[in-house]
Order: C-alpha cells, then sequence, then structure tokens
C-alpha cells in the first residue's frame, strides 16, 4: 500500500471491519472480522507494526487479538483481570510504552484499573499503585461503567504515565507506575457536592499532542480542557461549543493548537445537538471553535460519536475519521472542511484507528 493512502480499522458492536483506500478518494470495506464481537479499542503498535484489538463476547467475554497483516488475527490467551481484582468486564484501551522498551503495553480496563506486559502481551500483571489507590474511593460507575479509558506514555521520558479514569479522573505518574497522584486542578465534577474535588471528574476522552507531550486536551462529562503543563493545572476551552458534553477527541499531530471534538446534547440523551451532525474543530488551542459540516448530515441526524470514533493520521494536512452509533463511517482528507461517507448500516461503530501508510499509527 502506498504511504500516501489509508487504511482504517473499525470496530463494531458486531465484528471488526478493515476500510483500506485503495487510490485516493476510493475506498473499500472488508467483510467482518472477529464475528459477534463489541470491538472497542484498535491499534498498530508502532515498534513491531503489529495490529492490536480489544473485544468483548457477551459469552466469551473479553479478549485481546492481534495481527500481522489485518486479515488473519490470533486471540490471546492470557490478558488483564478487573482492575478491582475482581472479573474482567472490558479491554477499553491498549498503549505501547516507550521506545526503549519494546516489549512494555499498558491496557486500562473495566472496572477501572491499570495492567502491564513486559513480554509483549503474553502476561499481565496489575499496577497496584494505581489501582489501589487512596482516591479509588472516590471513583464511580456512570453510564458507561467505570472504565480506564486512556493510557498516554511520555514521548521523552519512559517514567512518567498519564491515564484517565471514568469516573475517577487523571492520574500522572512520574516514576514508572510506582507511585500516582490524581491531576485535575480546574476540572469541575458537576454531578459531584464538591464541583472542583480533587478527584472523581469523569473525563471521556484524553489526548496529549505528539509534538508538544506537556499540551494535554480532555473531553469531560463537564467540559472541554486543555492544559500545558502536562496536567498540573488545566483551563476550560468549552465556550463556543453548543454543549459541555461528549465523547469524542482528536488532535492535528502537526499542530498542538487544532483539536476536534463532536459535542453531544446530553448525558440523557448522547446524541449530536439539535440533530446536526457538526465535527467542532479549534486553531487556537481553544480559544474558539468552529463547526465543520461539509458532507455531513445536518437534519434529523440522531446520532452519537463515542470516545473512540474520532481519529486523526499523521498526513499533513491530516485527515480525520468519523463512525457514528448508527454504523455511518465518514473520512476527511483536508482536516476536516470537507467529508466523504465511506460505508453505511454497519453495526455500531465503537472505534475508529488509522493504521496505513504514513497515516499509520494511532
Amino acid at each position: 500500500m502506498s504511504d500516501n493512502l489509508v487504511r482504517l480499522l473499525v470496530g463494531t458492536k458486531r465484528g471488526l471491519f478493515v476500510c483500506a483506500e485503495e487510490r485516493p478518494g476510493e475506498w473499500r470495506l472488508s467483510a467482518p472480522l472477529l464475528e459477534g464481537r463489541e470491538v472497542y479499542f484498535a491499534m498498530r503498535e508502532p515498534r513491531s507494526g503489529r495490529l492490536w484489538a480489544a473485544s468483548r463476547h457477551r459469552v466469551w467475554g473479553a479478549h485481546l487479538h492481534v495481527s500481522e497483516d489485518g486479515a488473519t488475527w490470533r486471540t490471546l490467551d492470557a490478558g488483564p483481570a478487573g482492575g478491582d481484582g475482581g472479573t474482567l468486564e472490558a479491554i477499553w484501551t491498549l498503549a505501547a510504552g516507550h521506545a526503549t522498551e519494546p516489549d512494555l503495553l499498558y491496557a486500562g480496563v473495566e472496572p477501572a484499573g491499570l495492567f502491564v506486559s513486559r513480554d509483549g502481551g503474553a502476561s499481565w500483571r496489575p499496577v497496584r499503585a494505581l489501582n489501589e489507590h487512596p482516591t479509588r474511593v472516590t471513583w464511580q460507575p456512570m453510564g458507561g461503567g467505570l472504565a480506564l479509558s486512556d493510557v498516554i506514555v511520555d514521548e521523552r521520558d519512559a517514567r512518567r504515565v498519564t491515564v484517565a479514569v471514568s469516573a475517577g479522573g487523571v492520574y500522572r505518574s512520574d516514576d514508572g507506575g510506582a507511585s500516582w497522584r490524581p491531576c485535575n486542578r480546574g476540572v469541575r465534577a458537576c454531578f459531584q457536592p464538591e464541583e472542583f474535588p480533587a478527584s472523581g471528574q469523569c473525563v471521556h476522552k484524553l489526548v496529549a499532542h505528539p509534538a508538544r507531550p506537556d499540551r494535554l486536551y480532555q473531553q469531560n462529562h463537564c467540559g472541554t480542557y486543555r492544559s500545558d503543563d502536562a496536567g498540573e493545572s488545566w483551563t476550560d476551552v468549552t465556550r463556543g461549543l453548543p454543549s459541555d458534553y461528549g465523547y469524542a477527541l482528536a488532535v492535528d499531530p502537526h499542530d498542538p493548537d487544532v483539536a476536534f471534538v463532536v459535542p453531544e446534547a446530553s448525558s440523557h440523551m448522547r446524541t449530536v445537538v439539535d440533530g446536526r451532525l457538526r465535527v467542532f474543530r479549534t486553531s487556537d488551542a481553544g480559544a474558539s471553535w468552529e463547526p465543520l459540516t461539509a458532507g455531513l448530515p445536518q437534519q434529523h441526524a440522531w446520532v452519537g460519536v463515542l470516545r473512540e470514533g474520532l481519529a486523526t493520521d499523521r498526513h499533513d494536512p491530516c485527515g480525520v475519521y468519523l463512525g457514528t452509533s448508527t454504523g455511518h463511517l465518514f473520512a476527511s482528507r483536508d482536516r476536516g472542511e470537507s467529508w466523504l461517507p465511506l460505508a453505511a448500516f454497519l453495526p455500531g461503530i465503537l472505534c475508529v484507528a488509522p493504521v496505513g501508510g504514513a497515516g499509520g499509527g494511532s
């Protein structure tokens, strides 16, 4: 495949699909893979090039899968447990370790917890300093369960790892996981008696900018936020958006001031505001936002976009990819200015991950 073309892993409620760009603007959708499984997360591991997927099946439970080519997948025998030491409900995210630790992987799970593998996924151990943190008593399940949904390894320092818990907040370790502290100053917990607690916030999506790792963005139950100091403090950048609620968030890898979100009406409705599928983009680190709508439905589009349903590639300008709860898949190859429908009537989309060519990596 040409480096200028893109391949997408599309996880749905009934399996995994591969959507490949064969020529510019021409896409081909595969038959379903991992049939019958809810595929929560997918990624290309940057060191080996292997593809990973995390799934849940109502009979077989939660599993990890690995592939060399995207067409044939192997289910691993081993996997993490629940973060509370009990039954694993789901694996929400995977992250590769630092470049100096080629066999290290992290997994975020439900019930909320962090696990680490030092042998490429063959075995897993709990990160007890986080999973048994004294503030765990402030964590609570929200509408999507109690999950650790994001893991960020600082590319400059293998010992710095930042995670997001829904609902628990952002936590950071600066010593390789031996100790953790909450990093939630300035983030509201609008569902709590105390509006700005030390922990207990409901983080829906957390992203670090690859070119400026101290620049973090988060989409929260109670607003959209930016941090310029690796989570030490947060600035509310919700103003200019039609709602303070949403799940999806992505950044332009070439510009730390550019981010994308898809606001939703409320925690009760969980569909886009006013039935209009709009991706909002900031070009000034959240000081202002503009809706991107060309090619997206603007009437009667009562759809949702989940936390892994929005992604960008590494092209310049970056491509942006969007999957909805109603199984519609859209792509923009011009940083969101215009959108092309790639597929419709898939099972509900849970995750979208660009993995091919120069746009590879997630």
